[in-house]
């Protein structure tokens, strides 16, 4: 009977938009002869957890028999990208395509020799191809499987994935996604106060759902969710109970600095249209 044996359990990898982006980006912009890319995963392991934050393609050659890879580019990139981010890690590699093909044991291996920390390099494999008309994203980690005492093989196993981003990578993506029903694929950024809005806005709309939600369940017009229950009671517990004043007070406050700094920056843009204009002239 054959014998799997776990290497430290990676309990999910989570995957952020710019590497992604850097993902399909090389796989556009790749030879004709190419029918797949691979690359280095670059980011953190911690409590289980594989954060990927960055990737770049290596170039590669494939046949049925052999696959050579330029190691020493993905060594220069790898300590490029370290200059910028100090603390990011290879984690692993990727490659497109949703099989593991043939060749897969083979780089693997030496992003095992590369890999910083105990639990191994992860392997995500992009499908580029659009398969079911989604881009399925797909982590592995490879174990040992074989019979004791006996020809010992290898075994990729699957690894939870999901897509995740911090803040600021979340409003980008948003805003890139709202360029999709634009003709000229172009948008243009709003100010601060429209940003404002704009959130203010959905957050008034959320409210109103969760608001009717309520309504419905304490007519009896629909089942109760105690899931549901749960997170409301959870969000109304986070908000720190505020004198209505001073939140007024508190608000109108953080408006009226938002507002003086629109105002300095207007100037300030204003004084240098003037200087350039100026200096033309003259």
């Amino acid at each position: 009977m054959a014998v799997v044996e776990r290497p430290k359990v990676v309990e999910r990898v989570k995957v952020h938009p710019v590497a992604l982006f850097s993902i399909v980006d090389a796989y556009q912009r790749r030879s004709d002869v190419s029918h797949r890319i691979i690359g280095t995963l670059l980011g953190s392991c911690q409590k289980g957890t594989v954060e990927v934050r960055a990737a770049f393609p290596v170039p590669h050659q494939e046949t049925e028999d052999e696959v050579s890879v330029d190691l020493e580019f993905a060594s220069n990139m790898v300590e490029l990208h370290k200059k910028v981010n100090t603390k990011d890690t290879i984690v692993g590699w990727f490659a497109t395509g949703s099989a593991i093909t043939a060749h897969s044991n083979l780089i693997h291996e030496y992003y095992i020799r590369t890999t910083v920390g105990s639990t191994g390099p992860i392997h995500l494999t992009v499908d580029t191809a659009l398969t079911d008309n989604r881009m399925g994203i797909n982590a592995y980690r490879r174990a040992p499987m074989g019979v004791p005492g006996k020809t010992q093989g290898s075994i990729f196993f699957n690894v939870p994935c999901e897509v995740c981003s911090y803040n600021a990578g979340s409003v980008a993506v948003k805003e890139m996604l709202a360029g999709r029903k634009v003709k000229d694929k172009t948008l243009t950024l709003g100010t601060d106060l429209e940003q404002v809005l704009r959130s203010t806005e959905k957050m008034l709309e959320v409210l109103e759902r969760i608001t009717a939600y309520v309504d419905d369940v304490l007519a009896g017009r629909i089942t109760a969710d105690s899931s549901i229950g749960r997170m409301l009671f959870d969000v109304v517990a986070s908000v720190p109970t505020i004198d209505p004043e001073q939140f007024e007070l508190m608000v109108t406050s953080g408006m009226e600095d938002l507002l003086m700094i629109v105002y300095l920056a207007n100037i300030a843009r204003a004084q240098l249209s003037l200087g350039e204009k100026l200096t033309s002239v003259l």
